[in-house]
């Protein structure tokens, strides 16, 4: 079965956890990233990062290649933001949001704090899907290296393989 990786990552840990599950299932990886870059420090980061997360904002992106009839499985991977997904992966399920019914579709959330339960029952309202064919969440798994999170990448290996 072929496969998609599609995951925005701002600090990293959304591209360390890809890059890893592409090795270990030779998925393809695409990266979706903004035309516009989101501040990326301080308050600025959590204010504008926050808020196009809860106002659901669509920022233009960046051109990528994506042709979903190549791929039967998409895993979606994202950082948490406000309990939310990042806003770039949120335009890229409205830009492909028909060519992706009828995929296999899994999902992976990388956070710091909480949210992400919240963040996957909006990417499945926005996917209009019932469930994952699987899931994971990691706490900060490139910054802050855990057994626990390569235990994860595992299995998570396992389970879209």
């Amino acid at each position: 079965m072929k496969t998609a990786i599609v995951y925005y990552s701002m600090h990293g840990n959304t591209a360390y956890v890809a890059k890893k599950l592409a090795e270990k299932t030779g998925a393809d990886v695409i990266e979706i990233t903004p035309v516009k870059a989101f501040p990326d420090k301080g308050f600025k980061k959590f204010f504008w990062g926050g808020k196009s997360a809860i106002m659901a904002k669509t920022p233009e992106l960046n051109p990528y290649e994506f042709n979903a009839d190549e791929y039967e499985q998409v895993v979606i991977g994202f950082p948490v933001w406000a309990g939310r997904i990042a806003p770039p992966i949120r335009s890229f399920v409205e830009e492909n949001k028909n060519t992706l019914k009828g995929k296999i579709i899994s999902s992976y959330a990388c956070q710091s704090g909480s949210g992400a339960e919240k963040a996957f029952g909006g990417l499945k309202e926005l996917l209009g899907i019932q469930d994952f064919r699987a899931s994971a969440v990691f706490i900060d798994p490139k910054d802050k290296p855990k057994k626990e999170n390569e235990d994860k990448i595992e299995e998570l290996s396992a389970e879209i393989k």
